[in-house]
């Protein structure tokens, strides 16, 4: 009896290229993943947006006389910025193959490289934004106190204990199994440990390791600065402060200022340790600057974050702690993520759907949307193939994420 060879559909290769697409990443599958069913028909393009809400915060009060207080919803804005995507040229003859063949040969590949693309491009924007960070020892690999560091981060954040992750390389990895080896564990984790090197759940973390891990070099300053805190106002994403000339700060280097604590997101009390700030737009020093910074400052009122005792200090006596905080000038660092799962949203859209080529089609996996497009060039007898994602990313809940030096 002839053999039947069944050519592929638009439907057969784009549902298994956003199966591998899924099963290869690694960092997408840890965080909250939305698909923005408004382009289902439309289609979106690159540049959309989608407004996301905050969380409302509330005063409370003490006695028995009522003192309400206004309702005042904010959103913050995703921007479906980047499209990603995969070109490919199909032969007759590839288009033949069983699907499994199929998708050994060039789906597997092409989605490979596709999701590590994917999460480099989410990951790199994302990480600068997180200021919670653990320095402990810079320069050395991650061990279980720093680990335990970072839980206790994102427990003072408020962060759920349940879907709490971390994302480290092959070399914190190795560090951690070996400081933990000694301890008490769970046979089953023994045995993935010492077969296969998986690190499973310690200190309440799921622990993933990839080398999408995130790289994080220092700008050249090396010396204090001093800051201005009567000029600090609710609301200020910048603060005013004086450094030697011509020092860089980088975007995601961390910095704290003298005096001003972090404090308890529910009842307001000041914690021990000084609150953290990381830079969101690179600079040049020149004397007095104005440093833009995450998290928003709230002094007062339902959204207070920080802590000082003199908000009037004008005396550039506030020292602003560098060298202690992001490390050595001019110096890599790998940078572990510690997160809760809705500390980071990646939301997915669909892309337009083209008429009159040879077939499109779009397929939508937890939240990931994919669409493959596939025409026929007659010259060179073959079939041109796109396979393009569009998503945008964002620090929701930057309390929930910390960043472990090494």
């Amino acid at each position: 009896m002839a053999n039947t060879i069944k050519t592929l559909t638009a439907g057969d290769i784009t549902r298994k290229a956003l199966s591998i697409l899924h099963n290869k990443a690694t960092f997408l599958k840890t965080i909250n993943r939305q698909y923005d069913s408004r382009f289902a028909k439309t289609g979106g393009k690159n540049g959309g947006y989608l407004e996301i809400r905050e969380p409302n915060e509330f005063s409370v009060r003490t006695g028995a006389v009522m003192d309400t207080q206004d309702v005042t919803e904010t959103t913050t804005q995703l921007v479906l910025a980047t499209q990603k995507g995969v070109d490919i040229n199909f032969s007759s003859a590839e288009l033949t193959l069983s699907m499994d063949d199929f998708a050994d040969r060039i789906l597997e590949p092409a989605m490979t490289r596709l999701a590590a693309d994917v999460e480099a491009t989410m990951i790199a924007d994302l990480y600068p934004r997180v200021w919670n960070f653990e320095n402990t020892t810079f320069g050395t690999k991650p061990v279980l106190a720093d680990v335990l560091a970072a839980r206790s981060l994102l427990s003072k954040g408020l962060a759920p204990r349940s879907d709490r992750h971390m994302l480290v390389d092959s070399l914190a990895a190795n560090a951690i199994i070996t400081d933990g080896k000694a301890l008490f564990h769970p046979a089953s984790e023994i045995q993935q440990q010492y077969s296969e090197g998986m690190l499973g759940r310690i200190g309440g973390f799921t622990m993933h390791e990839s080398e999408m891990t995130p790289t994080h070099t220092t700008g050249t300053r090396t010396t204090a600065g001093t800051c201005d805190l009567s000029a600090v106002a609710n609301g200020d994403t910048t603060l005013d402060t004086a450094h030697t000339n011509t020092e860089t700060f980088t975007k995601g280097d961390v910095l704290t200022v003298a005096g001003v604590y972090a404090v308890n997101q529910e009842t307001k009390v000041p914690y021990a340790h000084l609150q953290q700030f990381t830079i969101t737009t690179a600079i040049t020093c020149d004397t007095t600057d104005t440093l833009a910074v995450t998290p928003t400052i709230y002094k007062s009122g339902p959204r207070q974050n920080v802590y000082s005792a003199d908000w009037t200090d004008a005396t550039a006596a506030t020292v602003v702690d560098l060298a202690g905080s992001s490390g050595t000038a001019s110096t890599a660092y790998v940078n572990s993520m510690a997160y809760h799962r809705d500390a980071f949203a990646a939301v997915f859209a669909d892309l337009e759907m083209p008429q009159g080529v040879d077939f499109a089609a779009r397929k939508v996996i937890d939240g990931v949307s994919l669409r493959v497009v596939r025409d026929f060039d007659i010259v060179n007898d073959k079939f041109p193939c796109r396979i393009d994602v569009l998503f945008g990313q964002k620090l929701l809940r930057g309390l929930w994420a910390a960043r472990i030096c090494s």
